[in-house]
């Protein structure tokens, strides 16, 4: 998932160390979509990155999963990239 996000980061308002990134999947982890103010935790949870940009972040993630699992873009090209 990582080299998934690291991919991406261009896609963001800024860019993402790999312990941002890190920091972004622990705290999807623990802040499911039912949690309260899930934007918000997860921005805490990574620092230096505002509730815009987490969801930025999560939106792009989302779409690249959606590619791979339509065979539109493969994990090789993504771990390569």
């Amino acid at each position: 998932m990582a080299s998934t996000l690291s991919s991406r980061s261009s896609s963001s308002f800024s860019s993402w160390t790999p312990n941002q990134n890190k920091l972004f999947e622990r705290a999807l982890a623990l802040y499911d979509k039912d949690t309260p103010d899930r934007w918000q935790n997860v921005a805490e949870a990574v620092g230096g990155k505002s509730i815009e940009e987490v969801k930025s972040h999560y939106e792009a993630l989302i779409e690249d999963l959606k590619h791979i699992e339509s065979g539109f873009r493969s994990l090789t090209n993504i771990v390569q990239a």
